[in-house]
């Protein structure tokens, strides 16, 4: 079965660094998009970032360049670069990977994602 498990999350002070690291396992078709999502206590789902399959990327604006999203196709794997955080940066991050089935059609699989916690 597909998996997908996200690593790399912990406690930070503001101001700090974090890498996410995604892992995509046990599919049999190419992986299209990956993006992280993260969803924190009272607020909304939002998109962080999306990298597509030849490497172009798309950003929630409102990250300000502090995230940065990569990706290795021979590892399957997917990562996010977090600078600067911030205590508004506190969710948990999931990742996602779109498959690509012959004929066009997609699929999202979620991983149940890592926490992000930034402190003063």
């Amino acid at each position: 079965q597909v998996q997908v498990v996200e690593s790399g999350g912990g406690s930070v002070q503001a101001g700090g660094s974090l890498r996410l690291s995604c892992t995509v396992s046990g599919h049999a078709d190419p992986i299209n998009s990956m993006t992280w999502y993260r969803k924190a206590p009272g607020r909304l789902r939002e998109m962080v970032a999306t990298i597509h399959s030849r490497g172009t990327t798309d950003y929630n604006d409102l990250l300000k360049g502090r995230f940065t999203i990569s990706r290795d196709n021979d590892k399957h794997m997917s990562y996010l670069q977090m600078n600067n955080l911030e205590p508004g940066d506190t969710a948990n991050y999931r990742c996602s990977a779109e498959l690509l089935y012959p004929g066009g059609d997609t699929r999202d699989f979620w991983g149940q994602g890592t926490h992000v916690t930034v402190s003063l």
